[in-house]
């Protein structure tokens, strides 16, 4: 699990335990996890994480809209998708995002949202 999996649960715990807003759980959590500050304005797994809120898809927060970028909240949601079909793609973060890139007919490296996706499923966080 790297950084931006890592910051994705603190952010849930900040959400669940602390109250905190999706936004400033993230923006906490992740300066928790590193200190470049380029890693923490990064936008692509943030809006992940935001998206799948934004749907309800995280347990213990409500689905509220959260201001997700459209593009990575697609892509956490088709990953959830794509998990739901098939769980052990969750081991696989490359795997996993050919698949979404494969479904949204896109084809870009993926910027952490895998991460983000994947750790919240492994840690039973994604509402099945």
């Amino acid at each position: 699990m790297g950084q931006y999996g890592k910051a994705a649960l603190e952010a849930v715990r900040l959400v669940v335990d602390e109250n905190m807003t999706p936004k400033d759980a993230w923006e906490t959590a992740i300066c928790k996890y590193t200190d470049s500050e380029s890693s923490q304005k990064k936008s692509c797994p943030q809006n992940a994480f935001l998206g799948l809120c934004a749907e309800g898809m995280i347990r213990g927060i409500p689905s509220v809209s959260y201001n997700a970028g459209p593009k990575n909240k697609e892509y956490a949601i088709e990953a959830v998708r794509i998990l739901r079909k098939d769980p052990t793609l969750s081991a696989n973060k490359t795997v996993l995002w050919k698949r979404v890139m494969n479904k949204c007919h896109k084809s870009i490296s993926h910027d952490g949202q895998m991460d983000v996706v994947t750790s919240l499923w492994n840690n039973e966080l994604i509402v099945v």
